[in-house]
């Protein structure tokens, strides 16, 4: 097991970079992120960032220099390389969750301004916050926790309008398309159980909405969350910060 960096070549913000990567796991690179002083959200997905400044620090911590070409072998030999597209962010990787319907996925957590492809989406999830900054939350009953509003996505139905159905079907709320911004998205991987999503059709979309006024009645109309109500963001954290999704609710804190 090793951390990898390779040499400070890459320009970015007025000086230059190096990739930070483990060629073991994720949990060994924040470690050794910690140590150096970086912060958790300079977090790639699969690598750390590192300034030019901090170079000989992390070698004097035991990382290894390397070239970029074997650095991005190490990864990828691996199995810990975090695919995506241009622009997008990789903030965490959950391996292992076990979900509701007792299916295991190793799923990938990525912010990206862009929505992903209509046809890859099999459901759909929105944070939604009120002109105080609050969070309505809802407790669902098949999970038996609390979360964001968000479900499947029906035959025919598009992404914007599965979410926004979702928002009103769980807090009464009525949202129009536009007021829905694309904020990341949760890619699964099938690891054993059921298969609830397929290779080609794996992401849950996530969005993020204000709605006016402050704290506006919560109200729902079918019996799949047993509550419902609007929250601090520390109150929020208090809820879901052991969620696998909390990541990419955390940026917006």
């Amino acid at each position: 097991m090793a951390v990898l960096i390779d040499p400070p070549t890459w320009p970015a913000h007025g000086r230059a970079w190096s990739h930070l990567v483990s060629d073991a796991s994720i949990e060994e690179l924040h470690a050794f992120a910690a140590a150096l002083g970086l912060p958790r959200q300079g977090f790639e997905g699969d690598h750390y960032d590192v300034p030019e400044d901090l170079y000989a620090a992390a070698l004097a911590l035991g990382a290894r220099p390397v070239e970029p070409r074997v650095l991005l072998e190490a990864l990828q030999h691996s199995g810990l390389r975090m695919t995506k597209r241009r622009g997008d962010k990789g903030v965490a990787r959950a391996a292992g969750v076990e979900l509701a319907s007792g299916t295991v996925a190793d799923i990938d957590l990525l912010l990206s301004a862009r929505p992903v492809a209509e046809a890859r989406v099999f459901a759909a999830m929105v944070f939604v916050r009120d002109a105080a900054g609050h969070f309505a939350v809802v407790h669902s009953v098949r999970r038996q926790e609390w979360g964001s509003p968000g479900g499947w996505r029906e035959p025919g139905e598009s992404v914007r309008d599965n979410a926004l159905r979702e928002v009103f079907e769980e807090t009464g709320l009525e949202l129009e398309a536009g007021a829905l911004r694309p904020w990341g998205y949760e890619r699964f991987r099938h690891v054993s159980g059921p298969l609830v999503c397929l290779p080609e059709r794996d992401v849950l979309q996530t969005f993020t909405a204000t709605v006016e006024g402050v704290r506006p009645a919560l109200s729902a109309s079918l019996s799949d969350t047993s509550a419902r109500r609007w929250v601090t963001p520390t109150e929020y954290a208090a809820l879901c910060r052991d969620q696998f999704w909390w990541p990419l609710a955390e940026r917006l804190l």
